[in-house]
């Protein structure tokens, strides 16, 4: 008879798992020679997403071999998480890094990257890697990563915010390419803004790196609700 482990996993981690395994304690099948790690891999949480285990009540290391018979808690990692408030996202979440830029986040992103060339640009500026998709997740490379919930742009937001409570800075960051704004008096674009810009709007500024124009008002509304909605998501964030 094969021999088991008892596993009690948190519902916050539920989502990842088949439905058969959302309950509160089940049995898995354990030939005493894989860790904790591998186990939860198996049931398709990714490592990024577990935030502790516990073996017969002890605290123990993903790369702990329980017993057969052992009874494993995994435990969802803790909110706000304690990694830089820097991202690198995968190219399905193109619109979540706009979000990211307009709340002045330091968010990296391009729509051809790939797998490998993400996890060493997470390496290399050490960015958290944002993605739904837990195959990378899962690779040894990688230096520090996320699963992002949500099926919309809005909800990816409120779940990046409330994981990781980077602080605001809104109207600090292009849109764009995620380069630096520095203000600019109206003088200085009078001659790359319409007429109709010029008559509404006073406060002015440029992206340092490809030179955009932005100015106050055209997205300020839009901005105070994103800010708003992250706020809830996270009172202790800065503004």
């Amino acid at each position: 008879m094969a021999s088991t482990v008892q596993v009690r996993l948190d519902p916050e981690l539920w989502f990842f798992v088949a439905v058969s395994h959302r309950v509160g304690q089940f049995e898995l099948r354990h030939d005493g020679t894989a860790t904790l790690g591998h186990l939860a891999e198996s049931l398709g949480v990714p490592l990024t997403e577990v935030g502790g285990f516990r073996v017969d009540g002890v605290a123990a290391a993903a790369s702990h071999q329980p017993r057969p018979g052992a009874a494993i808690d995994i435990a969802p990692v803790a909110r706000p998480q304690p990694l830089p408030s820097r991202f690198v996202l995968d190219v399905h979440l193109g619109k979540l890094a706009r979000r990211l830029r307009l709340l002045g986040v330091d968010t990296a992103y391009r729509n051809d990257a790939d797998d490998d060339e993400l996890i060493a640009q997470a390496e290399r500026e050490r960015r958290v890697l944002l993605t739904q998709d837990r195959g990378i997740l899962r690779r040894r490379a990688l230096w520090a990563g996320a699963y992002v919930r949500g099926a919309d742009p809005a909800e990816q937001l409120v779940d990046v915010v409330s994981r990781f409570a980077p602080p605001l800075a809104p109207w600090t960051r292009c849109t764009a390419c995620n380069g630096t704004l520095v203000p600019m008096s109206k003088q200085d674009v009078l001659d790359e803004i319409e007429a109709g810009t010029r008559r509404h709007y006073e406060e002015y500024a440029r992206c340092a790196s490809c030179a955009r124009v932005y100015w106050r008002g055209a997205h300020a509304r839009r901005i105070d609700r994103i800010i708003q909605a992250a706020r809830r998501a996270h009172p202790g964030i800065s503004r």
